[in-house]
């Protein structure tokens, strides 16, 4: 079946825009490994790219420039082995200036495997586009890489020569709920909301894992068939996901193991004790990589200052891993279907679907009807009192308009039926809420659930509800 582009409707529009545009542009596009960077572009240039290439994993510098020299070679066959990347590109540029008027588009994908030690790389693409390339009105040059710390370091917020010489930026995120649903559905799937909200638990809505799906098997099977299986494709992902973002790896995994274990997250002093990592700017460079790239996010939970800012795992790949990956200790390959029914399941079902809601919280706020109002989303953890239990809320949407709504996130496989602790443990989320933070505005207790509330005792308590239709639906 011929693949198709789904869901990128807004960034294949820009792209083609900035294309058409009357003058050079340098456009960078970037996201993290296997989200479908490459395959945006190439449906969008199609045939028209004068000159493209791919950089090379683990290459030096004499591989990459060979790479480089065959590919041009094929469109310019007198051209000589370049030296250096100095050569390289002044004889792209001068293969560039033998075609015929008109828009010259040139794609190099993994960008950042180009730029091998003391290859001087980033010095010749700087030479070739502010000595060249931008004084023109034809040249469209279209990079892109899986590596986004680079990406952002180099090109999008490079402080050298390229400064402020990057035209557009496209950041290519992983599948909404909503563009995971058209894509199964394109590929002749026939799976319901909740399974696919399974699929993205596991995998986060990374395109390229969905790829490897049997559209002839069910979701228990395509997840034991992928991660359990003893030559499963994606048994080793995680250890290649985090290696091909990041050259030294090592802190970053460090990182994302410990804040695995904390559903809230942890203080910047927090993940110091965990890890052991020296506390220093190199550490302070890799928690600002792994939020760029999407893994993590910083807020500062309600009531708090920047001093408490929390770090949370927001990457449902990466939970799954370490949820489940790690713990198949006797190599079972139907274990995922083999616990679904275990406590084990049920332990990793609730917490990969708080990071399913705050990855939608878009569709959370839109489904609210709120919005166009101000707000931000924290979490809320009780301080220590005499006489009184601590207690903990993992959602918090607090709004411009003296409104906080107070969220409960419930994963089930039917309706969710609220029973008295439930609502013993609701009240006093709220009673102690409101005595410690002293807040005037008003309370909204909310669930959200898979399946709705099951009609009962305690399901009148609720103010707002919302279900998994409520993630899949559009914001736009």
């Amino acid at each position: 079946m011929r693949q198709v582009l789904i869901g990128r409707e807004q960034e294949a529009r820009r792209l083609r825009e900035y294309i058409d545009t009357e003058k050079s542009e340098f456009i960078a596009v970037y996201g993290r490994r296997r989200v479908g960077k490459t395959f945006l572009i190439r449906q969008v240039i199609g045939e028209q790219a004068c000159f493209s290439m791919t950089g090379m994993e683990n290459a030096n510098m004499g591989e990459q420039l060979a790479n480089f020299y065959f590919t041009l070679r094929r469109v310019s066959p007198s051209l000589l082995p370049p030296q250096s990347w100095i050569e390289a590109f002044d004889a792209l540029q001068s293969y560039l200036e033998g075609l015929p008027t008109g828009k010259k588009i040139i794609f190099i994908d993994e960008l950042p495997w180009l730029d091998t030690v003391r290859s001087k790389f980033t010095a010749a693409l700087e030479r070739f586009w502010n000595g060249w390339a931008d004084g023109r009105d034809d040249i469209k040059l279209i990079v892109c890489g899986s590596a986004t710390s680079w990406m952002i370091d180099n090109i999008i917020n490079n402080r050298g020569g390229l400064h402020n010489r990057k035209t557009h930026q496209i950041y290519l995120a992983p599948f909404t709920l909503e563009e995971s649903q058209h894509y199964f559905k394109a590929y002749g799937f026939g799976y319901r909301e909740k399974e696919i909200a399974e699929c993205y638990m596991v995998m986060g809505g990374v395109p390229y894992y969905y790829s490897l799906m049997n559209n002839r098997e069910s979701v228990a099977q395509n997840i034991d068939r992928l991660f359990f299986a003893r030559n499963g494709e994606l048994k080793n992902e995680f250890e290649n996901l985090y290696h091909s973002l990041y050259k030294k790896a090592g802190d970053h995994i460090s990182i994302v193991t410990a804040l695995a274990r904390k559903a809230k997250g942890m203080t910047r002093k927090q993940i110091l004790e965990q890890t052991k990592i020296n506390n220093n700017a190199k550490f302070t460079k890799t928690l600002v990589e792994l939020e760029k790239c999407g893994f993590i996010r910083s807020y500062i939970p309600f009531g708090e200052t920047k001093r408490d800012t929390l770090f949370q795992l927001m990457d449902a790949f990466t939970l799954f891993h370490f949820h489940y990956a790690t713990e198949n200790k006797y190599q079972d390959e139907a274990f995922w279907t083999n616990s679904l029914n275990s406590a084990q399941h049920r332990a990793w079902s609730g917490y990969a679907f708080e990071i399913l809601c705050l990855t939608h919280i878009d569709q959370i706020k839109h489904a609210l009807g709120i919005a166009g109002i101000r707000s931000r989303a924290c979490c809320w953890t009780s301080k220590p009192e005499a006489n009184h239990k601590g207690t903990q809320i993992d959602l918090i949407i607090d709004r411009a308009d003296q409104t906080i709504n107070i969220c409960e996130m419930k994963f089930s496989r039917t309706e969710y039926e609220i029973t008295k602790s439930d609502d013993s443990d609701f009240d006093h989320k709220l009673e102690t809420f409101l005595r410690q933070t002293n807040t005037r505005k008003s309370l909204m207790l909310t669930l959200i659930t898979s399946f709705g509330i099951k009609p009962g005792m305690y399901s009148g308590h609720v103010q707002c509800q919302l279900t998994l239709d409520d993630l899949f639906k559009p914001t736009r």
